[in-house]
């Protein structure tokens, strides 16, 4: 048990606080199964208080998924420094940390939130969250798409490399909820795949095009034989002896 003199907050700092807390208990469980007496409780403070700070759970919900997304935008930032291939395997690997950490909010979050009991003077009622919790995961989104483009060092990336680097970000989206069902896969085995997930999609695109084959070219000129994509290539040339022959 605490004891002794609670240290007073700022405005700012108690709500920051009540944030975190919320976005917590809300990475665990349902909003509906999250009462504002829990939320008082974990952060040391009287349920009227937290109302001073929020009209009410709807706000807080808001403001925890809001500060969740800020987050997973962050986890795509990385040092333009080294090969591509291992750039994006830590990017992957902050990623899928969040989603391990977070599994039950990242759902949420990417499914566009639960309706969440709102208290009004009229008594309990529902509000959909979906229209907020849909333009914070499109920030998220663009966020991620613009970081790979910086990395690739485009500015005004053709038609055929949008595509491939939208595809991917909704790739990782859409196989971290999946995944989420059991973690049936290995997260570190994930991490690698997601990014010979990347260099596939890119590759099929450059046959196809060839602004796509130019970008794919300088990408794999930089990559070492025993980074990610150098270990797609070998796995790849592992599954085809014959063709591999052939070739040579």
């Amino acid at each position: 048990m605490t004891t002794g003199v609670r240290r007073r907050m700022g405005v700012e700092e108690r709500r920051q606080q009540l944030i975190g807390v919320a976005l917590e208990l809300f990475s665990h469980r349902s909003p509906d199964d999250v009462s504002i007496d829990e939320i008082a409780a974990a952060a040391g403070i009287s349920r009227p208080l937290v109302y001073h700070y929020f009209p009410g759970k709807l706000s807080l919900y808001e403001a925890a998924l809001r500060r969740a997304a800020d987050d997973l935008a962050e986890r795509f930032v990385e040092p333009h420094e080294g090969p591509l291939g291992a750039r994006l395997l830590r990017v992957m690997g902050r990623f899928l940390a969040f989603v391990d950490e977070h599994g039950p909010g990242f759902s949420a979050l990417m499914r566009g939130g639960p309706a969440v009991s709102s208290v009004s003077t009229g008594g309990a009622c529902s509000i959909d969250t979906a229209s907020t919790t849909n333009a914070l995961i499109d920030s998220v989104r663009q966020a991620a798409y613009d970081e790979i483009l910086k990395h690739l060092g485009i500015t005004d990336p053709p038609a055929r490399l949008e595509l491939v680097v939208r595809t991917w970000v909704s790739l990782a989206e859409s196989t971290a909820l999946i995944w989420l069902d059991g973690r049936r896969i290995p997260r570190a085995e994930l991490e690698l795949q997601l990014v010979h997930d990347f260099a596939a999609l890119a590759a099929v695109s450059a046959a196809y095009d060839e602004e796509m084959a130019e970008v794919l070219r300088g990408i794999l000129a930089a990559e070492p034989a025993d980074g990610p994509f150098g270990e797609l290539i070998s796995r790849l040339v592992a599954l085809v002896p014959q063709a591999s022959a052939d070739l040579r």
